[in-house]
């Protein structure tokens, strides 16, 4: 499998994260998003969206959307499932990750941040101020959903789901903006158990071949 992604893109992350606890090797393909190799005739013949993650499978066939290539990995190579078999905890799960996929991630991502600065003229401290806001009530509602079921040592379990493969890359990201993250116990600690796995390790930006400090 190939994987076209970026080091800095929370979304292509996730895949990462999801391609490292199943142990499923690939083939890293940097797309450079800062200079915009996305929008480049030659990506977007790959890609109709002009977006990473991209997976091209063995046959050729490409997958776009991180949230979708995650599922058909799980659907595809069963261990260690990242979605749990009961429905009602499926569905748990998937409503932690479209916290992050749906409600933080679309106003915050690089395109948005760049149409803030470019096009509606807002100044960096603007820009990081909006970034802050949406990530700080995405990850208050976050905790909340936490809140309401027992403690446990992920997000959803004993184990890494959907859930944790979106948080950690937000929570870089968050860190990365310098957003204030007090006062998310749960989530916080959902995370750190991630990082002790060394597939969190591996994935994360600093181990990837592209990686810009």
């Amino acid at each position: 499998m190939k994987l076209y992604n970026y080091f800095r893109s929370s979304a292509s992350f996730r895949v990462r994260i999801a391609l490292e606890l199943k142990g499923l090797p690939y083939q890293y393909v940097p797309v450079h998003l800062a200079r915009g190799e996305h929008r480049g005739a030659e990506f977007v013949a790959l890609a109709p969206e002009g977006l990473v993650p991209l997976l091209e499978l063995d046959d050729g066939t490409r997958l776009s959307q991180s949230m979708a290539i995650i599922e058909f990995l799980d659907e595809t190579h069963h261990s260690p499932p990242l979605l749990p078999s009961e429905p009602l905890a499926r569905a748990r799960v998937r409503a932690l990750a479209q916290i992050v996929a749906c409600e933080i991630h679309p106003l915050n991502n690089l395109r948005v941040l760049q149409y803030l600065k470019r096009e509606l003229g807002a100044s960096e401290e603007a820009k990081n101020t909006w970034y802050r806001h949406w990530v700080r009530l995405g990850l208050e509602a976050f905790e909340r959903q936490l809140a309401q079921q027992p403690p446990t040592r992920f997000c959803a379990g004993e184990a890494p789901t959907l859930a944790d493969c979106l948080l950690v890359p937000q929570i870089f990201n968050a860190r990365r903006f310098e957003c204030d993250l007090s006062c998310l116990p749960r989530t916080l600690a959902a995370f750190d158990a991630c990082m002790s796995l060394p597939a969190f390790q591996r994935a994360q930006p600093s181990a990837c071949p592209d990686f810009e400090p």
